[in-house]
């Protein structure tokens, strides 16, 4: 594999930008956290990792209350002493939390695990009781008060995502986190294009999928080793450089170890050809009919 300076690599992942709907640049390639902060003794470790993403350039770091019941903020937290200014913190309310009451104290125990005055991006984790309406006014609220800069949601299908925007402060919301990689594709059928076409990108959650017999089939798959082959590159780089590939999706895959890390930045350098694409497609296509909106 070849072998990229932190010169390159944060300049690649500068050249590759996602922009929000208030203008709002982020690179195409951040940082996920589930499963930080579980275990005591790994919380240095986890640290060192997003400290090293945050010096090759992936400055969205995304985590959430759920994880570890708060610890994965509590590493977050860790992770950017001294260097807030480096870092764009995405958190997450569970839906029990996203009341209009609930939310606030809610974002302020993230604030308080983070050790920050305001979250850069705040989305409900998922649909629960609430009306999608009082959430938007609830953030809208956070926003007001200075405790978020902007907020989101996370794993809602183009249904709900039309009943939010139709809501009277819908309109407010920066993006939609999903499930978003080569073998889970059943957001192409609808939901992308109408994101595209509101021009809101895409958080892609497990870009490398979750684990287990999926996630070894795709980086064993013929395809997306000749590739990988062909580029100098891992598989996994390659399913990342998929996933970032039309410009309106940023993906935040988990790396625990200073290699991962810099492999999964390196994967900004990375650009399919149209006959890679086709490959891709071939081993792994496209539903051609909606399906229901994958959740892990």
């Amino acid at each position: 594999m070849s072998t990229y300076s932190v010169e390159q690599i944060h300049q690649g992942l500068a050249q590759r930008t996602i922009e929000l709907v208030d203008g709002t640049k982020l690179p195409a390639i951040g940082q996920g956290t589930w499963y930080m902060g579980e275990i005591s003794s790994e919380a240095a470790r986890e640290a060192d990792a997003l400290r090293l993403g945050l010096d090759l350039g992936m400055s969205v770091i995304d985590t959430a209350e759920m994880y570890g019941n708060g610890g994965a903020e509590r590493v977050v937290a860790r992770a950017i002493k001294g260097r807030r200014d480096d870092a764009f913190i995405v958190s997450k309310a569970l839906p029990n939390h996203a009341g209009r009451n609930a939310i606030v104290q809610a974002c302020e125990d993230s604030l308080r695990r983070l050790e920050i005055e305001v979250l850069d991006l705040y989305l409900l984790h998922w649909r629960g009781r609430v009306p999608l309406a009082e959430t938007a006014e609830a953030m809208e609220k956070l926003k007001r008060d200075g405790k978020i800069k902007r907020w989101g949601v996370s794993n809602l299908d183009r249904g709900d995502m039309e009943e939010l925007l139709a809501a009277p402060n819908g309109r407010g919301c920066e993006t939609n986190q999903v499930l978003y990689h080569l073998g889970s594709r059943g957001i192409e059928y609808d939901l992308l294009p109408w994101q595209q076409q509101a021009r809101m990108p895409i958080m892609a959650y497990c870009p490398l999928a979750q684990g287990g017999s999926l996630r070894r089939e795709l980086m064993n798959d013929s395809a997306v080793r000749d590739i990988a082959e062909r580029l100098s590159a891992t598989p996994a780089q390659v399913l990342l450089a998929w996933a970032i590939r039309g410009g309106d999706v940023i993906a935040i895959p988990k790396a625990a170890s200073p290699d991962h890390v810099a492999e999964n930045a390196a994967a900004a350098l990375l650009h399919l050809t149209e006959e890679d694409e086709a490959r891709l497609n071939e081993a792994f296509p496209a539903p051609g009919r909606k399906v229901p909106l994958e959740m892990v």
